[in-house]
């Protein structure tokens, strides 16, 4: 019965130990693979929207993610004159929502609204979780404000639907 206790205890504490400590931004601003991330939440001035109180799930895109991107967009993107279209495709990847992996998996086949606006479809392909056309590569890195999913791609939230003409 004490080894129960013990066990039980040093659970706990290492729970503990492991729980979340820092905010969506400060979690990616520590991790390697996503400094062009953090370089363009910051040009987006998205830095105190993700460090709010949430709760929030961020579609992460990694630095290879970006390297992708056509020749340029990236730097054109974090022009300053373009920082509306930064906002937006950045807020694509935002949800307004915690969901871990266990709960995401639940979203087959459903889409799920983003802070952009837009919405982004779930799909458990081979056991791989995909949000939209990213890949999901690493999952519930949990956060004091949400948590962080890993994606191997930059996703492009949709373009706005022109109006409809009027026949003449």
């Amino acid at each position: 019965m004490r080894g129960l206790f013990t066990s039980i205890a040093l659970f706990a504490c290492a729970a503990t130990a492991f729980a979340a400590e820092k905010d969506i931004v400060d979690t990616a601003a520590g991790a390697p693979q996503f400094t062009i991330l953090v370089k363009a939440v910051k040009a987006a001035g998205l830095v105190d929207t993700l460090k709010s109180a949430g709760p929030f799930t961020v579609l992460a895109p990694t630095d290879e993610a970006f390297k992708k991107l056509p020749e340029g967009t990236l730097e054109t993107l974090l022009k300053p004159e373009n920082k509306e279209k930064l906002v937006a495709i950045l807020t694509y990847h935002v949800i307004p929502a915690k969901a871990m992996a266990a709960d995401v998996v639940k979203l087959d086949g459903k889409d799920v609204k983003t802070v952009e606006g837009g919405e982004i479809a779930i799909k458990v392909v081979d056991g791989n979780v995909m949000a939209g056309s990213a890949k999901v590569t690493k999952t519930d890195i949990e956060c004091t404000n949400g948590v962080i999913h890993v994606i191997d791609t930059v996703l492009l939230p949709p373009a706005p639907k022109a109006p409809a003409k009027a026949n003449p």
